[in-house]
């Protein structure tokens, strides 16, 4: 079992750039693949960007191709995404999670492992 903390969350203006962390606990960090979702107020949870255990394999989310990076630390522990160009459509509480010995997902039905959110605020 993994445990995920999600941190980096905020208010920022449109345009501007933001870094999400999860850190990991609990098992080999490496033998999962993370993911990032999102989920606005009334919508649904959204594939943002998945990673898969050594950082080999991508997969984002059209929503938000070429303006998000993911990437990994096994060292630490730690995904990151790294959003750029925000706009106010991308507010949303974003999640984390992780799925054991399995490629990026895009699918949250995949992921076994769920953080408890962070709020990302973009104004305009």
């Amino acid at each position: 079992q993994v445990q995920l903390v999600e941190s980096g969350g905020g208010l920022v203006q449109a345009g501007g750039s933001l870094r999400l962390s999860c850190a990991a606990s609990g098992r080999t960090f490496s033998d999962y693949a993370m993911a990032w979702f999102r989920q606005a107020p009334g919508k649904e949870r959204e594939f943002v960007a998945a990673l898969s255990g050594i950082g080999s394999s991508t997969n984002y989310g059209g929503s938000v191709k070429g303006r998000a990076t993911i990437s990994r630390d096994n060292a630490k522990n730690t995904a990151y995404l790294q959003m750029n160009s925000l706009k106010p459509e991308d507010t949303a509480v974003y999640y984390c999670a992780a799925r054991h010995m399995m490629g990026p997902s895009s699918s949250s039905s995949q992921y076994n492992y769920w953080g408890q959110g962070t709020q990302v605020t973009v104004s305009s």
